[in-house]
């Protein structure tokens, strides 16, 4: 009963008011935990919106994103969004399946290009600390034992897989496009026009990379390089390679890799 109803009865003394207002006041108001599909929803919900830190902080990866600074969330961004350009507009919870601490809450996907037919994707959640959060005991532990670098290591390593992947392809890329130029070879806004390098790799922000190709004066030979734009946080590794297509990589602090 509340407080203003007890004052609108006569018979009930001051002093037992008192003692009921008293008695109350103390009482902390109830908490009402999330369910694992809630918890999947609002996960859902926050990717959408490019409200990554709040997403991740439902997951085993809270301890990953909870201290970035606003730098490094800029860092990750074009990772979060490649991630949230592919959840669905609406997401249709179709069950939920629950067994001690572990929750597997099924979603329907949307068919699509990739996918067809309109399948039901599990998604796994753990109780942690009274909290539903998204993932496993497994993903939790490598989390936990990386702690904040577990995204930043990530995308270090994807950068630079990335940058290698395109080196060792850049020979045969510079073949193909002498062969329709009479012979020339193409620095990298040459070969961005003709289709034979992706845009991105122009684009620092998006590879985490400062990427060049020099054509030499005699125009027989190149050289690419490729320093982080960020050392220790969109890479670490710098890399040198001529037209031989022998890769040099070292981890100088972010400076360029000298030939010899």
């Amino acid at each position: 009963m509340s407080a203003k109803r007890l004052l609108s009865r006569s018979i009930i003394s001051l002093a037992a008011l008192l003692l009921v207002v008293s008695a109350t006041s103390f009482v902390a108001p109830a908490q009402t935990q999330r369910g694992p599909s809630d918890v999947v929803r609002e996960f859902y919900k926050a990717m959408r919106e490019h409200r990554f830190k709040d997403a991740w902080m439902l997951t085993v990866d809270k301890s990953a994103v909870q201290d970035l600074t606003a730098d490094e969330m800029e860092d990750l961004r074009p990772v979060f969004e490649d991630r949230a350009v592919k959840i669905p507009e609406q997401i249709e919870v179709t069950g939920e399946q629950i067994q001690g601490n572990i929750a597997t809450v099924f979603v329907k996907v949307p068919a699509n290009e990739s996918t067809p037919q309109i399948t039901s994707e599990p998604v796994n959640l753990i109780s942690s600390g009274g909290t539903w959060i998204i993932g496993t005991e497994a993903d939790l532990a490598e989390v936990k034992k990386k702690g904040r670098r577990f995204f930043l290591d990530a995308l270090i390593e994807e950068n630079q897989n990335n940058i290698e992947d395109l080196l060792k392809r850049l020979v045969a890329v510079q073949i193909v496009y002498g062969a329709q130029h009479n012979g020339a070879l193409g620095d990298l806004q040459a070969l961005i026009a003709a289709d034979l390098v992706a845009k991105e790799s122009g684009d620092p922000k998006a590879i985490g990379y400062n990427f060049r190709i020099t054509i030499a004066a005699d125009g027989k030979g190149y050289v690419a390089t490729a320093e982080p734009v960020r050392y220790g946080h969109s890479g670490k590794l710098s890399y040198w390679m001529d037209q031989t297509g022998a890769i040099k990589s070292a981890d100088n602090g972010g400076k360029p890799v000298q030939a010899k």
